[in-house]
């Protein structure tokens, strides 16, 4: 028997190092990383192994670090927002991202209370918000994987996804204030757009405040003088967490989730208010932590606390099956009714429609939370987690067969994968070596001719 202390450096040995693993395996294989590191929580917790190695659910430990590895992710989620962004956004991508989110959130509303009984109202909306998120840096990588990112129909999917997960972050925070609120819910409903309200208009006070300081050409100076003044190292990157500390805190404040605060404090930082310079340097260490500890260890931690056996019998299985197909197709036929609408052609509308049902960090992160807070149950939990790796892995899958339907469209995108830079690891796919071919230099970048020095003259004798 292990102390408690060996016992969770064990565990976080176990997944650390299965996540990273797993992680790798998923991307060499076309799957976004968060695929394996799920899987490989699943694998070690009670579902498979996590009776043999003691890891049937979280510890106290684990519990806290899942918190603060919740609140890393999203924060990352929150970097990828930029407010100009959203400032410059085509009416048509808000209203396409509006769409693909609302609509299958009021479909899987619908259904909730259907195939998981006894849930409340507010019960079935937190589920609901879950499964019609559309995940963004999910979107991204596949973008990259296609080839696609800074094409056209790139810069409206990654549009959709970031006004999805905004409007998922708002209305997720605005229904955990009212369904913890006591009176009359039509109160209860204005103090919590009041709080929300309160807490966005700060941030982008702030936001508009770095921007102005910017601007004015106030903000070197300043940063000059902090560098100057302040000795202790990587002075910068430890008054940033300590906003985003402060953000989650503010937020906690108002009586709404850490979510939000998490989530905001990410937006408020980009190249437009803290620098190009600054901005390179923070993101550098953070992409570091996060991308090599926090995020691994999140997915795994999600994947620790399912449990199969609760989904296997047959009414977890009916409600699995519905709900999966309710999360995929609203997402798809929204995607693709919309997007037909807006003046895509066939075959890429039906691609969005498979590309936005991909799901990513956020809509775990509000799962964590309603585990976590009691909200929901273990099985819910499953579902959640379950439906959000299955559609991750439809999306790109289904994208593919929708452009099959038009082969000047597919070989566009087929081209456009080949053209796209090679993955730094090969290790399952060990790519043969070039062949060797005479480097030919052309004309205009040959050197010129040197002329040979004049031999001297001979000597007299």
């Amino acid at each position: 028997m292990l102390d408690p202390t060996t016992q969770f450096i064990v565990d976080l040995f176990l997944l650390m190092g299965g996540a990273v693993l797993a992680g790798e395996i998923a991307t060499q294989l076309g799957q976004p990383a968060m695929v394996g590191q799920l899987l490989i929580g699943v694998v070690l917790g009670p579902t498979l192994l996590g009776p043999y190695f003691g890891l049937t659910g979280l510890t106290a430990q684990l519990g806290a670090l899942q918190i603060l590895a919740t609140v890393f992710v999203l924060f990352m989620a929150g970097l990828e927002v930029s407010p100009e962004q959203l400032y410059n956004m085509d009416l048509s991508h808000a209203a396409l991202g509006a769409g693909v989110f609302f609509l299958p959130f009021l479909a899987s509303a619908a259904v909730v209370p259907l195939v998981l009984h006894g849930v409340t109202v507010f019960e079935a909306l937190y589920i609901a918000i879950t499964l019609s998120i559309t995940a963004l840096p999910v979107m991204g990588l596949m973008l990259v994987e296609f080839g696609l990112s800074g094409t056209r129909i790139g810069k409206m999917l990654m549009n959709v996804a970031l006004v999805g997960e905004l409007l998922a972050v708002t209305v997720f925070s605005i229904l955990l204030k009212m369904g913890t609120g006591q009176g009359n819910p039509w109160v209860t409903l204005g103090i919590a757009f009041v709080s929300v309200a309160l807490f966005i208009v700060v941030m982008f006070l702030i936001h508009n405040l770095l921007l102005l300081l910017r601007n004015a050409r106030l903000w070197e100076p300043l940063v000059k003088q902090f560098s100057r003044t302040w000795h202790s190292r990587q002075g910068s990157f430890a008054i940033l967490m300590v906003m985003v500390v402060g953000s989650t805190l503010f937020s906690q404040f108002l009586g709404l989730t850490y979510v939000i605060g998490a989530f905001y404090a990410g937006v408020l930082v980009t190249r437009e208010s803290a620098g190009a310079a600054a901005h390179t340097s923070i993101s550098s260490i953070f992409d570091a932590m996060t991308w090599g500890f926090f995020v691994p260890l999140f997915f795994a931690l999600v994947g620790v606390e399912m449990n199969l056996h609760l989904i296997a019998m047959v009414a977890g299985l009916i409600a699995f099956v519905s709900l999966l197909t309710v999360a995929i197709l609203s997402k798809f036929l929204a995607g693709w009714g919309l997007a037909s609408q807006f003046g895509w052609g066939e075959s890429d509308a039906r691609a969005i429609g498979f590309m936005v049902g991909s799901r990513g960090a956020v809509e775990l992160a509000m799962a964590t939370i309603l585990l976590t807070d009691g909200i929901i149950q273990t099985e819910a939990f499953t579902i959640i987690a379950a439906v959000g790796i299955v559609a991750t892995i439809v999306a790109p899958i289904g994208a593919m067969w929708a452009w099959k339907g038009d082969p000047a469209r597919y070989a566009a995108v087929e081209k456009s994968k080949s053209e796209r830079p090679p993955p730094a690891m090969t290790w399952l796919r060990p790519a043969a070596p070039p062949p060797l071919r005479e480097h030919v230099i052309p004309p205009e970048e040959k050197p010129p001719a040197v002329e040979p020095p004049p031999l001297p003259p001979p000597r007299k004798r």
